[in-house]
C-alpha cells in the first residue's frame, strides 16, 4: 500500500509541476484592482473604528438605562417599606380627620337641625376611643378594624345628616 500512495504523490506532484509550467506569469491585475482593494483595507479599517465607538456608545447608552432601572427600583423600594411601615389605625384616623375637619368647616355657616347631635357624636367618640384601646392590644385585628371603619363612617354620616337632610333637597 506503501508503493501504490508514493506513486500516486509522484503523480501528483509531476502533474503540479506541468501545471505551474503552462501558467502564464505575465498576467498582471488590473490597476482598478489595486484600488478597490486599498479601499476595501482602509474602509474595512474605518468600520472597525466605528464599530468599536458604537459599540462603546451602546455600551455607555446600556449602562445608563440599566443604572436608571435599578435607581427607580431602589426608590420603589423605600417607599413601599416606608408606606409598609405606617399603621392602618394611624392612617385610618387621619384620614376620618381631615373628611371631618372638612365637613365641619363646610357646615359651619348652615344650622344644625337637632340640639343634641354633639352629644350623638360624644357617644360615637367614645366608641372610637374604646375600640383604639382594644387595638392596642391587637392591632391586626381585622373585627376591630373593621369596626373602627364604621364608627368613623357614623360620625360621619351623622355631621352629614344633621347639616344636610334629605328633606331639604325635595
Amino acid at each position: 500500500m506503501s508503493n501504490s500512495n508514493q506513486s500516486k504523490n509522484k503523480d501528483f506532484d509531476a502533474y503540479l509541476t506541468q501545471s505551474l509550467g503552462e501558467l502564464n506569469h505575465e498576467i498582471a491585475p488590473k490597476a482598478d484592482l489595486w484600488r478597490g482593494i486599498e479601499r476595501a483595507i482602509d474602509g474595512q479599517g474605518q468600520q472597525q473604528t466605528v464599530s468599536v465607538s458604537t459599540i462603546k456608545h451602546s455600551k455607555v447608552k446600556y449602562l445608563a438605562v440599566a443604572a436608571s432601572v435599578c435607581a427607580f427600583a431602589l426608590l420603589v423600594n423605600i417607599s413601599l417599606k416606608s408606606s409598609a411601615q405606617v399603621d392602618p389605625i394611624v392612617a385610618m384616623t387621619n384620614l376620618y380627620e381631615a373628611e371631618k375637619s372638612a365637613l365641619l368647616v363646610q357646615y359651619q355657616t348652615q344650622p344644625a337641625l337637632t340640639e343634641d347631635w354633639q352629644v350623638q357624636l360624644a357617644e360615637l367618640e367614645s366608641a372610637e376611643a374604646a375600640i383604639k384601646l382594644a387595638l392596642e392590644n391587637d392591632s391586626k385585628n381585622p373585627t376591630l378594624l373593621r369596626m373602627l371603619s364604621q364608627v368613623y363612617q357614623q360620625q360621619l354620616d351623622l355631621i352629614n345628616r344633621v347639616h344636610k337632610p334629605s328633606l331639604q333637597h325635595i
